[in-house]
């Protein structure tokens, strides 16, 4: 405990502070706390987008602004203790994209890296160099850091998915350049499935070879593919923390697809209870089916299909499985184990 200090020289250090303060100097003990805290203190907050609230305004956006003349249709998913910050984690980013029939989202490429989620509607692509993919509910696309992308909608409904980005990750290095397409879409060089082929079926090219902090050649992971693993996966023993938990892998270097983001899927049997768990990853969950509770400290999120819900770091998360439940989430959990700052707890109880 500090000891207490006069008030003479309370105020001899203050006059102290605003002469420094002209030299664009600051006190560290003031701020040391802060600056190294013995816990993470995170600003953002736990909170939850349900999709049966949100969908109108998102449908809404598409009466009032092109895709074109939008670049991209997006309701940004701030949270609440970031607003103005576009941001949904202090290194994340998450928004509600919204492509109508007959429109294309023109091409364009970024440092960032982008993570897609099939929400809802059928009919619409994803252009990543050359190659499309057709985009179906909870399809997993990337479009790695770099490479020219564009969206279109050739079937006669809306389509919504999810965009994951590391856009407040760019930010914080100034490290962020992007470049629009000549080519309002891009030409098709190769077959749909192509990569898929290539690098995804547990074969490679003879010659190929790609470092690990590389992204993925595999720029689809197939829902269908996805959820009849989980499913496989599912007979076998249950982890008390998180239910069946895969993580999304690239195929040629088993590291994550991205070398900022992670991605992974989980299934929680009705009736399930985790036990809490905690990291320094703050985390993005979508349901992609079922319903349940996630428990995040003291705070119930409710949560159905299509919901978005976000855990802070170092925030003891509970989830419960009123029904069979699948969720998708998203973190910077990569970029935290590259530079060794990613820590996580398993707790028996609820953490103090």
């Amino acid at each position: 405990m500090k000891a207490d200090v006069p008030d003479f020289v309370r105020a001899e250090r203050r006059q102290y502070y605003d002469l420094i303060n002209q030299f664009s100097m600051t006190p560290l003990w003031e701020v040391l706390g802060r600056l190294v805290p013995r816990s993470p203190a995170p600003a953002i907050t736990p909170a939850l987008w349900k999709y049966s609230d949100v969908r109108k305004h998102v449908m809404q956006a598409g009466s009032l602004i092109s895709a074109e003349e939008a670049e991209r249709r997006v309701l940004i998913l701030e949270n609440p203790g970031l607003r103005g910050n576009s941001s949904v984690t202090q290194s994340l980013y998450a928004g509600l994209q919204l492509i109508m029939p007959g429109e294309v989202a023109p091409a364009h490429r970024h440092t960032q890296s982008a993570l897609r989620l099939v929400l809802d509607g059928e009919g619409a692509y994803t252009a990543v160099d050359g190659e499309r993919t057709t985009m179906r509910r909870g399809d997993f696309i990337i479009t790695p850091a770099w490479t020219w992308h564009d969206h279109g909608n050739l079937g006669q409904e809306p389509v919504v998915w999810l965009d994951g980005l590391d856009i407040p990750l760019a930010r914080f290095f100034d490290a962020g350049f992007a470049e629009p397409g000549e080519e309002h879409s891009q030409s098709v060089s190769r077959p749909e499935g192509d990569a898929l082929a290539r690098y995804g079926s547990n074969m490679l090219p003879v010659d190929f070879h790609q470092p690990a902090n590389s992204p993925t050649k595999v720029f689809v992971y197939p829902f269908a593919q996805t959820r009849a693993a989980l499913k496989m996966v599912a007979q076998g023993e249950v982890d008390q923390h998180h239910g069946h938990k895969q993580r999304f892998v690239n195929p040629a270097t088993g590291a994550s697809p991205m070398p900022t983001m992670g991605a992974f899927i989980q299934l929680l049997p009705q009736g399930f209870e985790s036990l809490p768990y905690r990291s320094t990853d703050a985390t993005v969950y979508v349901c992609l089916e079922g319903e349940g509770e996630a428990l995040v400290g003291n705070q119930v999120l409710r949560f159905q299909e299509n919901d978005v819900f976000v855990v802070p770091s170092w925030s003891a998360l509970q989830l419960r499985a009123q029904r069979d439940a699948i969720l998708f989430s998203y973190s910077d959990r990569p970029a935290q184990q590259a530079i060794g700052f990613w820590r996580e707890e398993r707790l028996a109880r609820a953490a103090a």
